[in-house]
């Protein structure tokens, strides 16, 4: 069973006094909402990208959606494997928060160059937690 892993986190980030600055770039056109915790990828990843003098990313809604569909899927397979779509992919397995993450993918040269393309314009992320407690993290990009 897939627990619902975003409510569950986005529950323990609170808890901690995690919050995050809602940039015009994390809110997806669409009628899409990102849950606090995808939020926070999406920050991180766009610090990241300022930090190195690049444009932050936009959130792309179907970007999300292909996201939380295969991050949902590696929840429920307990499985980390890239997806088949043709897009550029970061995951992991075991972060606890979006910082934690983030930090692990900038510290892995082919996760980097993801997050630090200047051909990438566009971004979906998600993150759920199996029942075993292991949270399973997604960034989908595309030009």
């Amino acid at each position: 069973m897939l627990v619902s892993p975003l409510a569950q986190l986005t529950g323990w980030l609170i808890a901690v006094g995690f919050s995050v600055p809602i940039p015009s770039t994390a809110r997806p056109a669409g009628g899409l909402e990102l849950h606090a915790v995808e939020q926070g990828i999406v920050a991180a990843t766009n610090a990241e990208r300022r930090r190195h003098g690049l444009s932050p990313l936009l959130v792309d809604p179907l970007l999300v959606r292909s996201a939380r569909a295969h991050t949902a899927w590696m929840t429920r397979s307990q499985s980390l494997q890239h997806t088949m779509a043709a897009v550029a992919e970061n995951i992991a397995v075991g972060q606890r928060t979006a910082s934690e993450v983030l930090r692990d993918w900038m510290g892995s040269p082919g996760h980097r160059a993801n997050i630090l393309s200047g051909a990438h314009r566009r971004l979906g992320v998600a993150a759920y937690t199996a029942p075993g407690g292991a949270v399973y993290w997604c960034q989908q990009f595309l030009p």
